[in-house]
């Protein structure tokens, strides 16, 4: 039984992936600072789910804390750690830049100096597919260079990307960088489209529709997304032994690196998204149709080539299938 630091416990990801890792009688050290970007109660209910299981433990603190941060991996001694704890959001980005550094900067500094000074086995952390920003080249492969960013928010999970990168060169610490793509699904993020739309829609109020209606995204339902990061915590890199500096490869590196896309590698049209949505809830949308918003682009597609190979997983449930679980949860959870 593994001892795993699981950052970001109260938060959609987290969450989850503590659930499945205690299934599978892992000792879990939840970590969390329960903050109020969204609604706390949400938060809360996800952690009430996990308290009193065999194998958890909470922690609330800030993973700028440096010297809780620093005493929490001298005390523990975590034999794997995965750090999905971070400010989230492309769009807030643009209105409080300063909690990005925060939290996605200093904290994951606090997490590498963890790991390195406590001879964590593997750090695992959550990158976004919103790091490849104005690419345009489908589907987005972790091969691809990824050097233009659109927003603060992307920005900052290519600098993880990159710190890790140089703790992995400098210390040997093996790292595995994961670029998530739009993930959903029960126990979802308010601020997330599908909960947004099923609230409005339900409330009879309309929904905005960016970029006319003309978006793509690589849905990815929650259950796939936690099946493909806790295979990967037990895929520790090694060093790709054909890595050239003269033709470097950004997916991989001649140091113990790795990054990996966990995407449906099926794109969907927003349109046909919310069909689906109105087809579950029984209940057509009023769309408010709008420009796409700065910082936002206008399709991801997943390249998951990598993911197949290395831990012979790929994300495969449909979006009708996904939808429908969500819709079922959320009207269980808020009684409508």
């Amino acid at each position: 039984m593994a001892k795993i630091l699981v950052t970001g416990t109260a938060g959609f990801i987290g969450f989850n992936l503590a659930q499945r890792l205690l299934e599978q009688g892992q000792e879990v050290v939840g970590l969390d600072n329960v903050n109020d970007y969204y609604e706390v109660s949400l938060k809360e209910a996800r952690l009430a789910q996990l308290e009193g299981k065999k194998g958890f433990r909470f922690i609330r603190m800030n993973l700028e804390d440096r010297e809780g941060i620093a005493r929490l991996f001298q005390e523990e001694r975590f034999d794997s750690v995965v750090n999905l704890a971070a400010q989230a959001g492309v769009r807030y980005s643009i209105q409080n830049p300063y909690a990005y550094i925060d939290s996605n900067i200093s904290g994951f500094i606090n997490i590498l100096e963890g790991c390195r000074h406590n001879k964590v086995g593997h750090l695992v952390y959550a990158s976004s597919s919103s790091v490849y920003g104005a690419n345009t080249t489908m589907p987005f492969s972790v091969h691809h260079n990824v050097d233009h960013p659109v927003s603060l928010y992307a920005a900052t999970k290519k600098a993880n990307e990159l710190m890790a990168h140089t703790y992995s060169s400098l210390y040997g610490l093996p790292t595995t960088g994961l670029r998530f793509f739009t993930v959903y699904g029960p126990w979802g993020r308010p601020d997330m489209a599908l909960f947004l739309f099923t609230k409005a829609i339900l409330e009879g109020r309309p929904i905005d529709v960016f970029n006319n209606g003309k978006m793509q995204r690589d849905f990815t339902y929650i259950d796939d997304i936690v099946e493909g990061v806790s295979r990967v915590i037990d895929r520790v890199p090694d060093g790709n032994p054909a890595w050239s500096g003269a033709r470097p490869d950004p997916g991989t590196s001649y140091a113990p690196y790795k990054i990996y896309n966990i995407g449906n590698n099926s794109p969907v049209e927003l349109m046909h998204f919310i069909n689906v949505l109105e087809k579950e809830l029984g209940r057509e949308a009023v769309k408010n149709l709008l420009p796409i918003q700065p910082g936002d682009v206008p399709a991801t597609f997943a390249d998951v080539e990598d993911l197949m190979h290395d831990v012979g997983f790929k994300p495969a449930t449909s979006i009708e299938d996904g939808v429908g679980r969500f819709v079922k949860w959320y009207r269980e959870y808020y009684r409508v």
